[in-house]
């Protein structure tokens, strides 16, 4: 079960410092873990976000419907490519200049893969074992 408080603060983005912010927005949520019909576990957290959406045009329910939407899609893309197809969160980098070069390697892949995956490429891991660094180069310098 889990129970949620939302809190915004309508703030111009001149007075934000941030442009198109809208609004400051303050979630706290309280879950409570079941097991057999009792509580087991009971977890309290706070969540802050920055939201260029009109305060007008969301209610607290549809404003954390959005978010949930915008986090899922996030997870449920890149994120899910990346980690289960190049496996990053396995990856046992930990110097700050080779993570943000794999990042960045693995931030080419995907763009690459994107901008072909119209024509038959078939899926995201076939097609990576299918590439090699002629044909990426190929694809960077052709006009499309």
């Amino acid at each position: 079960m889990t129970r949620w408080r939302v809190q915004r603060k309508c703030v111009s983005p001149e007075d934000a410092g941030l442009c198109g912010c809208r609004q400051f927005v303050a979630v706290w949520r309280e879950r409570h873990y079941l097991r057999g019909g009792c509580v087991y576990k009971e977890e309290q957290d706070y969540s802050y976000y920055v939201s260029s959406a009109d305060p007008r045009a969301y209610d607290e329910a549809a404003l954390l419907e959005a978010m949930r939407g915008h986090w899922d899609a996030i997870e449920n893309g890149s994120h899910y490519r990346r980690d289960v197809s190049m496996g990053e969160d396995a990856s046992g980098i930990s110097k700050r200049r080779q993570a943000h070069m794999m990042a960045s390697l693995r931030n080419l892949t995907l763009g690459l893969f994107e901008r072909q995956k119209n024509a038959s490429t078939g899926s995201f891991p076939s097609w990576r074992r299918k590439m090699n660094p002629s044909k990426a180069i190929r694809m960077l310098s052709s006009k499309k």
